[in-house]
Formats: C-alpha cells, structure tokens, sequence
C-alpha cells in the first residue's frame, strides 16, 4: 500500500460519523485498495412505509462503499465521482445488520466498476449494486 493509500484510509476513518455514513450508523470494518466492508444496523429510520428497508438505503450504501474503496485505490493520484449506480433488491430486510462488501470489477485510467453485495445477519445476499465511478485527475 503506498502513503498516498494509508492517508486516504485514516481520511476515511476519521470522518466515520460525518455525513450519510453518521446519520445511518455506517462502520468501517475492513478498508484497503481491493475491497472495503462496512456495516449498517437496521431500524426503522431505514424503513420505508411498509417496515422494510428503503431501496434508496441499500443504493446509497452502494455508492459510499464503491466511492471509498475507488478513492483509496486511487490514492493521491486524483478523486473519484459517481456516474452511475444500479442495484437490485433481492430481499425484504425489516431489523439486524447489514454487511456490505465492495470489490473491483474493472479499475481503470479513466473510469472504475465496482460490485457491492450487501447481506443480512443470516449472510444471505440482500441487495446487489454496481457502481461507475469517473477517475478525475
């Protein structure tokens, strides 16, 4: 891991409780240049209307969890910025905790893809996402 690397890492780690991640209870579980873990506990601010969790939830976990372990691999070479994010839900999750996981499809000069599976407590997969991220120097 270079320098670069391990300052995007502590950058990361020190703004744990800042922003989306704070208000939803995001943990940084496991965080490297290949693949970042986080978990989410489930309570109904995280429900929509019919007790279940929000499918803009499960997106938006997508997106943070691809857009940090693009940063990190990225390291201080530039930014990175979502262009797209497509997840499917494949299971109603009302209470416990979410686990997601990215890993790299593809990494880039320009672009990156990353794959997100989040799971519940029962490692059952939840919801999939994969998220395009632009490389801006």
């Amino acid at each position: 891991m270079t320098e670069s690397n391990s300052d995007v890492i502590r950058q990361v780690r020190e703004h744990e409780d800042v922003g989306f991640g704070g208000v939803i209870g995001l943990e940084y579980r496991d965080v490297s240049p290949d693949r970042v873990v986080v978990t989410v506990p489930v309570g109904p601010h995280l429900h929509q209307p019919h007790g279940i969790v929000h499918g803009g939830v499960y997106c938006a976990i997508a997106e943070t969890v691809a857009s940090v372990a693009g940063s990190v691999w990225l390291g201080g070479e530039g930014r990175v910025v979502g262009v797209n994010n497509s997840t499917d839900f494949l299971r109603a999750v009302t209470e416990g905790t979410l686990t997601a996981t990215g890993t790299p499809v593809h990494r880039g000069r320009s672009q990156q893809l990353w794959r997100v599976e989040i799971a519940d407590d029962q490692d059952r997969v939840v919801a999939v996402g994969q998220v395009r991220l632009a490389n801006l120097q």
